[in-house]
């Protein structure tokens, strides 16, 4: 499986998985699809949403981790100085949290519905959580 589709609400998003760069953590968010939860705003990450996560652990460490992910590049953070979350960015972002900026693993790129990610984030924005879920693509 290379990909996965997320659903924002009634949004539809298809990701490529980055297995090269990502390996462990791509191989590990695969075995928790298919993945439901809720999405919220960030809260200093600028125009991202993100699934807080609290102390789950995924069992990865950092891997082609970055602070300035591009709309539709979606992190993992491993925890460590903040929580264990989920990075959604629907625009311009730079990762960070109360303690400071940080670093998530890019494992996953939106490839499809780029065009609906600024909907997405307004929902978030003026709508409040959203479901979102990652559902397997079999090839």
């Amino acid at each position: 499986m290379d990909r996965v589709r997320i659903t924002v609400g009634d949004l539809q998003f298809v990701a490529r998985f980055e297995n090269d760069a990502a390996p462990e953590t791509c191989a590990a968010f695969k075995e928790l699809l298919p993945y439901h939860q809720k999405l919220i705003q960030a809260r200093w990450s600028g125009e991202s949403a993100w699934i807080p996560l609290g102390e789950f652990k995924l069992g990865v460490g950092f891997e082609n981790h970055l602070s300035y992910p591009a709309p539709g590049h979606i992190l993992f953070y491993p925890g460590g100085y903040s929580e264990t979350e989920i990075l959604f960015p629907y625009g311009p972002s730079c990762f960070a949290s109360k303690m400071g900026q940080l670093a998530g693993n890019h494992f996953l790129t939106i490839v499809e519905g780029l065009e609906r990610l600024p909907e997405a984030g307004r929902r978030v924005v003026w709508n409040g959580a959203q479901d979102i879920s990652f559902l397997p693509i079999e090839s």
